[in-house]
């Protein structure tokens, strides 16, 4: 072979895409699936449970605010506890975290069904907040189980995963909610579903948890550095032993070898978790800035958008019936899950996830400013003519944009890491970040579109300028996330 074939031999070895440990990254997308669905079973019920407990009072205007506490404690916690569970993780591997967190859930959603004041609601959705805030190891386990070649191809497929979730889970909570009324002859009979008429979906959605719980307990492999090695360590030492007394016949050479490299490897990486000052790098923070602002900047945009759309017209919106937006988002939803599916990994993988990011900020602002030309030209017409369909399309069609820029943001906390072993703390600190910022999103964006509506301010359109300007602070963010990171494992 020729030193031309040799050298384009190698560049073709490294240019090659890894395959994805699929049995692997499947159990860890269930654990993630966990998440959406145990967080959004309730919404067919919640104002009814709420109003139920006595807590209002009988005034129904006040569900509104109990609603938006309960909420608020499950980001709130989740926000609390998912940097802790990253640094346990950090400590004492990967598996038994993401075991932890799918048993609580079964648990907490078991108590939120099974409760009877506002209280217990509370308490018990604060603990799905809790046990859900292991999201961040299980990103920290698809950049372990992955490499430069296909860890685009595998984040993203977290968008898929979401919105699956999101739509199983409150379709399990419409459906199985009063279950001795629906179904008399049988859960009629059963005093339990009787008196406490929403603990079956919570208990499907609890025994689902469960059964990734198990499912993770048989297949889920270990993927942290320090702990994979101190067990081979620990494996090795008597194969070690007998190798150096047949070593003279030079048979077990190759067992020798493997267990002093074992030894070796598992001196150089630390057991201890890396310090705050290690985990919170120039680079991680320019990451962190990014994730952190395109979680508020997407989340009020997903409020604005049902909004708006049911707003009546001379006030300011469409006038879409509830039929209408679930018509309207069912179809982009399923378009959306064959976008992701089919491109996103592509596009990843060929632009990179720092151009893919800031080209998908670009998309999204352009679907925020959709928003004022609908409005404007749906009063103009007295309804929604041509011109408003096609910016309705052009609108969700840019939005589509906004999980592939998760699917990036996602991948560049991976790369940003300072170290391998920091990545359990790096992931956790992001979802922390992340989760905080979704609490508080929801209500801004919503008290910002009455305050803008009732006021008048700019035409209405003060909610729409304000987010503009965050998407335009985000995408010279996005300019300043390095093209290369650099690790300290390097």
């Amino acid at each position: 072979m020729t030193a031309t074939e040799a050298g384009e031999s190698v560049q073709s070895t490294e240019t090659k895409r890894t395959p994805l440990p699929r049995w692997q990254l499947l159990i860890v997308f269930l654990i993630q699936l966990a998440e959406p669905i145990t967080a959004t079973v309730i919404f067919p019920f919640a104002p009814e449970f709420i109003r139920r407990t006595g807590i209002t009072g009988g005034d129904e205007t006040k569900t509104g605010y109990y609603a938006g506490l309960i909420e608020s404690a499950f980001f709130l916690a989740e926000c609390l506890s998912v940097f802790h569970w990253g640094r346990l993780s950090d400590r004492v591997g990967r598996k038994p975290v993401l075991l932890l967190g799918p048993l609580g859930l079964t648990f907490a959603m078991l108590g939120f069904g099974a409760s009877s004041s506002f209280w217990s609601l509370v308490l018990f959705r604060c603990a799905q907040g809790v046990f859900n805030g292991n999201i961040g190891v299980s990103k920290t386990v698809m950049g372990e189980l992955t490499d430069s070649t296909n860890i685009g191809e595998a984040f993203a497929l977290m968008p898929l995963i979401w919105g699956l979730g999101v739509t199983v889970g409150p379709v399990i909570g419409g459906l199985l909610v009063h279950p001795a009324d629906t179904w008399p002859n049988t859960f009629g009979r059963i005093a339990l579903f009787r008196d406490h008429p929403y603990f079956l979906p919570c208990a499907v959605a609890g025994l689902f948890s469960f059964a990734i719980c198990l499912l993770t307990l048989i297949g889920l492999q270990e993927t942290h550095p320090s702990t994979i090695a101190r067990k081979k360590s620990k494996c090795s030492r008597p194969t070690q032993e007998t190798s150096l007394i047949s070593s003279s016949t030079n048979a077990d050479y190759g067992s020798v070898a493997t267990a002093a490299t074992d030894d070796a490897v598992s001196d150089s990486i630390p057991s201890q978790p890396p310090s705050m000052r290690e985990v919170l790098g120039t680079q991680f923070l320019r990451v962190l800035m990014n994730y952190t602002f395109i979680s508020f900047v997407e989340t009020s945009y997903d409020a604005l958008i049902p909004l708006m759309y049911s707003t009546s017209i001379p006030v300011g919106g469409l006038g879409f019936s509830p039929f209408q937006i679930g018509q309207i988002l069912s179809i982009w939803g399923l378009t959306n899950a064959i976008v992701q599916t089919v491109f996103t990994g592509r596009l990843l993988r060929v632009f990179g996830a720092r151009r893919m990011f800031i080209v998908s900020i670009g998309f999204m602002f352009v679907g925020i400013l959709a928003f004022s030309f609908e409005s404007y030209f749906a009063r103009l017409a007295g309804r929604v003519d041509g011109r408003v369909v096609t910016l309705i399309l052009i609108q969700l069609t840019c939005n589509l944009m906004v999980f592939v820029a998760f699917a990036a943001v996602h991948v560049l906390v991976v790369q940003s890491a300072t170290s391998r072993a920091a990545l359990g703390s790096t992931n956790g600190v992001a979802q922390m970040a992340g989760s905080g910022i979704r609490g508080l999103a929801p209500y801004f964006a919503s008290s910002m579109f009455s305050i803008s509506l009732e006021s008048q301010i700019a035409g209405g359109f003060l909610v729409y300028i304000i987010i503009l300007v965050l998407t335009l602070v985000l995408l010279w963010l996005a300019f300043k996330i390095p093209k290369r990171f650099k690790s300290a494992d390097n």
